[in-house]
């Protein structure tokens, strides 16, 4: 009784924002964060150690993850967590990585990439080597399923971040997105580039731009598949933060783009990662800076259809996963979104997650799309 009471009060006060705003919330929430039985801290931060901008990969056996992350913000790579019961415990890794690996900079992010004669990768990229201004984009590499791992000559180029996401085109190539501003360097304009690679991520094309907007600063594009199979569809941060979130789509492969316009309301925030569910519709989770959102700076998920994304239409509801206590507005939800057999959903960032003098933390939180939805009902 006293859950379904707050909630009503909170699609109250989403209703009464909606009515004294030009572009402001219209989609009701449901709020997941002060149910700390869901959280699983993977590394708690200290008074001396921020646990920084993770992400996640979710192996074949669908039950292993693995996560890497930064200390400090946009700091140096090290940190490597394996999970082999579907995010629930976690074993550190650091020790088995190779040296280098902490000198790499900048919200590593890990991805599982399968060649022609289908050698399978894991591959973690950072943006940069040594200092934020060093060689771009180096990595470390792993042939055997994470149980040894290889530092990789950096592939040279400046980035403001790595690839943000990768996707498998139709004839077994993988797609990759990063975003850069001039010189590499993290000012505007920003602009979206791709790469292709045709061997498993050991050698890539030559980057070509295919988002920049006048005015706006696309970044941390994440790219998925329509579920007909025949789209690639790219959420992009706004970095200027004067409105939504932007998206674009590619019906060829990404051999051509169109022009990024407004997403949804309740899609805009940044870094988002999302999954698509049996039953078909898709959660994304990102930090959330939708104008004038009741739950603006803090982690939440979007539900909602393809069509809705496609068509602008607001989609179902928004769930606050988690709550930011810091100072700094907006430094949380750099996330990892993975889809369990049994529906369980296992998203992980970091945030500051209690008050006191301790600072970021990386945490998983974990829900079924059911138990959401029955609250919504609730209201």
């Amino acid at each position: 009784m006293k859950t379904t009471l707050i909630l009503q009060v909170i699609t109250s006060l989403v209703l009464l924002t909606h009515a004294f705003s030009e572009d402001g919330p219209d989609l009701p929430f449901v709020d997941l964060s002060g149910d700390t039985k869901r959280h699983t801290i993977i590394a708690a931060g200290t008074e001396d150690v921020y646990q920084g901008h993770p992400t996640t990969l979710l192996m074949p056996d669908e039950k292993t993850i693995f996560t890497v992350w930064c200390i400090d913000h946009g700091g140096s790579a090290g940190p490597m967590a394996r999970s082999d019961d579907g995010g629930l415990n976690w074993t550190r890794l650091d020790d088995t990585l190779p040296p280098g690996y902490s000198t790499h900079q900048n919200c590593p992010s890990i991805y599982r990439l399968v060649d022609p004669e289908g050698q399978a990768r894991l591959w973690v990229w950072s943006a940069a080597l040594g200092t934020r201004q060093g060689p771009g984009m180096p990595s470390i590499m792993s042939e055997d399923e994470g149980k040894t791992w290889t530092e990789m000559p950096p592939l040279g180029l400046p980035c403001v971040m790595t690839f943000s996401s990768i996707v498998k085109l139709k004839d077994g190539r993988y797609l990759g997105l990063y975003h850069k501003g001039p010189e590499g360097k993290d000012k505007s304009p920003l602009e979206v580039y791709q790469m292709i690679t045709a061997d498993g991520g050991l050698t890539w094309s030559e980057p070509r731009m295919v988002a920049a907007v006048e005015g706006k600063d696309p970044c941390e594009p994440f790219v998925f598949r329509s579920p007909d199979g025949n789209e690639l569809c790219c959420l992009l941060r706004e970095n200027k933060r004067t409105g939504r979130s932007l998206v674009m789509f590619s019906s060829d492969e990404g051999k051509t783009w169109s022009t990024p316009v407004d997403t949804p309301w309740g899609l805009s925030g940044d870094r988002h990662i999302g999954v698509q569910l049996e039953d078909g519709r898709w959660v994304f989770a990102f930090r959330d800076q939708a104008p004038d959102s009741p739950t603006k700076h803090h982690f939440v998920a979007w539900v909602g259809s393809y069509d809705d994304i496609k068509n602008g239409t607001p989609g179902e509801y928004r769930i606050k996963l988690l709550h930011s206590h810091a100072k700094r507005v907006g430094d949380c939800g750099y996330p990892g979104v993975e889809l369990l057999p049994d529906g369980t959903l296992v998203i992980t960032t970091y945030i500051k997650y209690e008050e006191g003098p301790e600072k970021h933390s990386v945490v998983t939180t974990r829900f079924k799309i059911d138990e959401t939805d029955a609250l919504l009902k609730s209201l």
